[in-house]
C-alpha cells in the first residue's frame, strides 16, 4: 500500500443528552492508504457510522462534542473553517450513505443532483456537468442513461437508486470513498452487483475506500485490512487474512461464528452472541465485552485492555484483550466450532 491518505488519531465523540454523556466513539486511531479498501465491522450503535461522519465534519448537533485528529493529506480536518471543510467534502472526500432514498432529494432530477455537485466544485458549464452525468451513470450500470437522467429518485429501484449514490459520491473524482452499509436492504443479487462495482471504480480511479458494514462476508469479499468496532472502541485490527484465519478477540470470534462455513466441519448450530452491548451512558472500566465473553476472567473486569500487537509493531495485528496467545488459541478453536462451553 501507499502512503497514509488518512491518518485518525484518537478520535473521541461524545453527546450531552438529558440522561448523561453518551461515549459514542471512545480514542479510534487508524490509516487509510491510497488505493486501499478499509473494512469497519460492528453491531449497530458500536460507533463505525458516527466515527466516519465525524471524519466527514456531517455532524452538526451542538450537543457533540470531539477531540482528536483526522489528517488527510497533511491537513487536520477537525481545524478546518466551515468553507474550507465544503470544498474537501464531496470534491476529495465522498459518501455514499445507506439509505439513497432519504438521501436523495427527491424533488430534483438524479441529473441535477449529480450536475449540482460537479459545478460546486469544478468550473464547468451546465451542459457539460449534464453531460458528465450521463457519463457516471452509464459507468455505474444505469441502462439508457441519456433518458434516466431526466428521472427522479422515486422512479428508481432500490438498486438502481444506490447505483445513482456511487455515480453522486464518484462525480468529482475523489480520493477517499466512505461507502456506508451500501448493500443495507438490496437482496444478494443486488448485493453482489454494487459490490463488485465498488471494486470495479476502485481500479479504474485508484480511489481508497473504507467500507462501514455488519457483514463480515462483505468485508471478505472487498476489504484489504479490517477494524472492528465494539462500543465506540476499536477491539481488534489487521490485514484481512489475519482477520479471518488468525482473529484474538472473543467479540469477532462471535462475528465469525455466525457465518456458515462450508469449508470447515457443519456445527451443530451458529454460534449467537449472548447479551447485549453495554450502555454508551455507562461503560464499564474493564472490557466492554467482557459480560458477553465466555472467556473472562477476573482481570477483564478490572482492567482495560489496551490495542496492541502482539509481535510489538505499531502496524501489526492489533487487538485489545487480555487472555494469553495460548488461551487465545484454545478458546478460538471451541467458539469458531459452536462449543459454548
Amino acid at each position: 500500500m501507499g502512503e497514509p491518505l488518512l491518518e485518525v488519531r484518537d478520535l473521541r465523540v461524545s453527546f450531552r443528552t438529558d440522561d448523561g454523556l453518551v461515549q459514542a466513539v471512545n480514542g479510534v486511531s487508524f490509516e487509510v492508504s491510497e488505493g486501499e479498501t478499509l473494512g469497519i465491522v460492528g453491531e449497530s450503535g458500536s460507533g463505525k457510522s458516527v466515527t466516519m461522519m465525524s471524519v466527514m465534519r456531517l455532524i452538526t448537533d451542538p450537543n457533540a462534542r470531539f477531540d482528536g485528529s483526522v489528517i488527510y493529506k497533511g491537513r487536520d480536518l477537525m481545524k478546518l473553517s466551515k468553507k474550507a471543510i465544503r470544498e474537501v467534502r464531496g470534491a476529495e472526500i465522498a459518501m455514499i450513505f445507506q439509505d439513497p432514498m432519504t438521501s436523495l432529494n427527491p424533488v430534483y432530477r438524479v441529473g441535477w443532483q449529480i450536475a449540482e455537485q460537479i459545478r460546486a466544485h469544478e468550473p464547468v458549464s451546465a451542459h457539460a456537468a449534464r453531460a458528465r452525468a450521463v457519463e457516471l451513470l452509464s459507468a455505474v450500470g444505469i441502462p439508457n442513461p441519456e433518458h434516466r437522467v431526466e428521472d427522479y429518485p422515486h422512479q428508481f429501484s432500490g438498486g438502481m437508486r444506490q447505483r445513482v449514490m456511487i455515480a453522486l459520491a464518484l462525480s468529482c473524482s475523489p480520493s477517499l470513498l466512505i461507502a456506508d452499509e451500501p448493500t443495507t436492504a438490496l437482496d444478494v443479487t443486488i448485493q453482489a452487483q454494487i459490490l463488485r462495482l465498488i471494486k470495479k471504480l476502485r481500479e479504474e480511479t485508484g480511489s481508497a475506500i473504507v467500507l462501514i458494514t455488519h457483514d463480515m462476508g462483505v468485508v471478505a469479499d472487498i476489504a484489504d485490512r479490517v477494524a472492528v468496532m465494539y462500543a465506540g472502541r476499536l477491539v481488534e485490527q489487521g490485514t484481512k487474512r489475519e482477520i479471518f484465519y488468525d482473529p484474538q478477540h472473543p467479540y469477532t470470534w462471535g462475528l465469525l461464528g455466525s457465518i456458515a462455513h462450508l469449508a470447515r466441519p457443519r456445527p451443530r448450530r451458529l454460534t449467537a452472541i449472548p447479551g447485549a452491548p453495554p450502555s454508551l451512558l455507562a461503560l464499564p472500566g474493564g472490557c466492554a465485552f467482557a459480560d458477553r465473553c465466555s472467556s473472562r476472567f477476573d482481570r477483564c473486569a478490572a482492567e482495560f485492555p489496551e490495542l496492541i500487537s502482539r509481535d510489538g509493531a505499531a502496524d501489526g495485528h492489533l487487538d485489545a484483550c487480555h487472555l494469553t496467545p495460548a488461551l487465545k488459541r484454545e478458546r478460538r478453536t471451541a467458539a469458531l466450532n459452536g462449543d459454548r462451553t
